[in-house]
Formats: C-alpha cells, structure tokens, sequence
C-alpha cells in the first residue's frame, strides 16, 4: 500500500500544478493515481486539505533542490543564473506552458482562503530563501545581498512563469533572468568582485 501513497501523492501534485487546488477534485486523484477512493482517508484523514499539504511540503521541497542542483554547481553566480533561467525556459516550452511551480500556484489560490496551506506554501518559501542564501554565499556575496537576491530571483522566476504561461512566450523568462544577473553582478562589483 506504500506504494499506493506515493502514486496519490504523485497525482495530486500533477493536478494541483495543474488545474489548482479547486480546480481538481478527489476522484480526478484517484483515477490519476489507479487507486481506491477510500485510499485518499485511509492516507490522508484530513482529505483533500491534509493531502495538498503533503503535496505542498513535499514537491516543495523538490523544486528548492534546483538552487544545489542547477546554481550551485556552476562555475560562477551570473553562469549559475544564467543556467537555471535557460532550464525554466526550457521546460516551459516543453510541456506547452502547462508546467510551472506547484507551490506558487497554490499560494495564489489559496493564501487568503486556508491557513492551513497558507503556512505550508510560507514554510517552503521560507526554505527556498535559506537554501538559496546559502548558495549565493558560497559564490561570494554577503549573507544578507545572497538572502536579497534569493527573493529577488524567487519573485522573478514566479513572475516570469505567470507571464509567461499566459503569453505562451518564454520572453519574461529572459528578461527575468537578465535582471537577476545585473542584481548579481551589482552586487559582486559592489564587493569588489566584478
């Protein structure tokens, strides 16, 4: 039955990314994931509230791994950038715009309607800035211009994908990435790192 979990979990995620929180219902889950109705309560108690969280934290989580998997193994911050913009570009394209961020979706939607999932989107957030702060100070930068420039990259990308799902155009991804880079390299010139 582990494995029926993690099928449920791998659904909810697809359709939530997908279609929101509201917008995918329980028995869409269980069809996606081939499992039984009563499987969703026998996992998760809390229905569909406690499976989002499960969701949120977990794919969350995911998605924070790019800054070490993307960044962090660059040869510098602008490249490191540079890189990971390119990569959400790509990806956009690929799945034909349906693809952006999880957590960001379900922020939007459901930040001033559940409180529950509200502190799940936050404590990811949250999360993704440590994580990222911490990459960018290895590069260089203060704890605190590495912190600054974490959120900015975060709002950029976040930004740019909502944009550009709705042009169907992968331009705001670009120019979210070259402001991010001329953050980045104001911030290294200003070190004295240029």
């Amino acid at each position: 039955m582990g494995n029926t979990k993690e099928r449920i979990l791998a659904a909810s995620a697809e359709l939530f990314r997908r279609n929101g929180y509201t917008g995918t219902g329980l028995k869409q889950i269980v069809t996606a994931a081939s499992a039984p109705f009563g499987s969703i309560y026998h996992f998760f108690p809390g229905g569909k509230e406690q499976l989002a969280e499960e969701v949120i934290r977990s794919s969350g989580m995911e998605y924070g791994k790019l800054f070490d998997l993307l960044i962090a193994p660059a040869p510098d911050l602008v490249t490191g950038l540079e890189q990971a913009f390119a990569a959400a570009a790509v990806t956009l394209r690929e799945t034909d715009y349906a693809d952006a961020c999880p957590i960001a979706t379900m922020a939007l939607e459901v930040a001033s309607t559940n409180e529950t999932l509200r502190r799940a989107t936050a404590e990811v957030f949250q999360a993704w800035i440590l994580t990222g702060t911490g990459v960018f100070t290895r590069f260089g930068l203060s704890e605190d211009d590495a912190r600054r420039l974490t959120i900015a990259v975060i709002s950029a990308l976040e930004g740019a994908f909502v944009l550009s799902r709705s042009l169907r155009d992968v331009e705001p991804l670009a120019v979210a990435g070259e402001a991010a880079v001329a953050t980045a390299r104001e911030m290294l010139t200003g070190r004295g790192r240029g």
